[in-house]
């Protein structure tokens, strides 16, 4: 993914080229030398930086990645000049943990290919160990597309599924706790993230295999597949009640995506 002049997303009016401020820490977090090599990170600098991460992964999964640079740092507890000097905009930070969670929830996927010779268990697996590790909450927007054109009709299932492995990102509306996000802006360079293709493809094998077999509905996408991953992941305050909620949930999403 290629990124564009970032000012209006960090608000710093700092210029970027390729999404890097001169002097600041690239997307891994390790600050540049010269010829393009990175410098390790000191004890703390990388402790910092771990709390970054995980603030930001709560942060974008409770409000969506529209929720402000300042929030990711108060959850931190740091500064939101640290956030910053890791991250030169907020838009690189935002890659960085839509690409993990994308890379995590392929290697699910391939894990179900892989273990379970039947389709729809294969399928069910993937779909539960998806919901159970929170993946869902951080799906970067391109791959949550829903199944139809551009004139708003429905498409056929072979067209949607055609349609959501062919990535077209879009910023989405978040709500958590009462408040509402305002969608980010998209560069289009995004739009063809590599990551993004080889989960719906992966997840693409799955539907197909459930759908062959007769045990998926012939109208469900790979689309509506992540759709269910997303919507099945509620963030709740007490872990026993989400992890609850998120079961009981699935089962009744997963019995309506079974043919009859």
């Amino acid at each position: 993914m290629q990124i564009q002049d970032s000012r209006w997303q960090s608000g710093t009016g700092t210029a970027t080229v390729d999404g890097h401020v001169p002097g600041t820490a690239d997307a891994r977090g390790a600050a540049p030398l010269a010829g393009g090599r990175s410098a390790p990170l000191r004890v703390d600098a990388q402790r910092n930086l771990e709390h970054v991460l995980r603030a930001a992964r709560e942060v974008f999964g409770e409000l969506g990645y529209g929720a402000p640079m300042e929030d990711v740092a108060r959850r931190a507890r740091v500064g939101v000049g640290t956030v910053y000097r890791r991250f030169p905009s907020k838009d690189v930070l935002v890659r960085r943990i839509a690409e993990e969670e994308t890379s995590r929830l392929t290697e699910q996927a391939r894990a179900a290919l892989g273990q379970e010779d039947e389709p729809w268990s294969a399928l069910s697996r993937f779909l539960r160990t998806s919901v159970a590790s929170g993946a869902g909450r951080l799906l970067p927007p391109q791959v949550l597309r829903v199944g139809v054109d551009e004139s708003g009709a429905p498409l056929g299932a072979d067209e949607a599924d055609e349609a959501a492995r062919v990535p077209s990102q879009r910023g989405v509306a978040e709500q958590g706790d009462g408040r509402v996000v305002a969608p980010r802006a998209v560069p289009a360079g995004e739009r063809d993230d590599a990551g993004a293709s080889e989960l719906l493809e992966v997840v693409g094998r799955l539907v197909d295999r459930a759908r062959e077999a007769g045990e998926l509905r012939t109208d469900v996408t790979v689309a509506d597949v992540l759709l269910v991953i997303a919507t099945a992941a509620p963030a709740l305050p007490d872990a026993v009640q989400q992890a609850a909620a998120s079961a009981r949930l699935l089962d009744i999403l997963l019995e309506g995506l079974r043919s009859r």
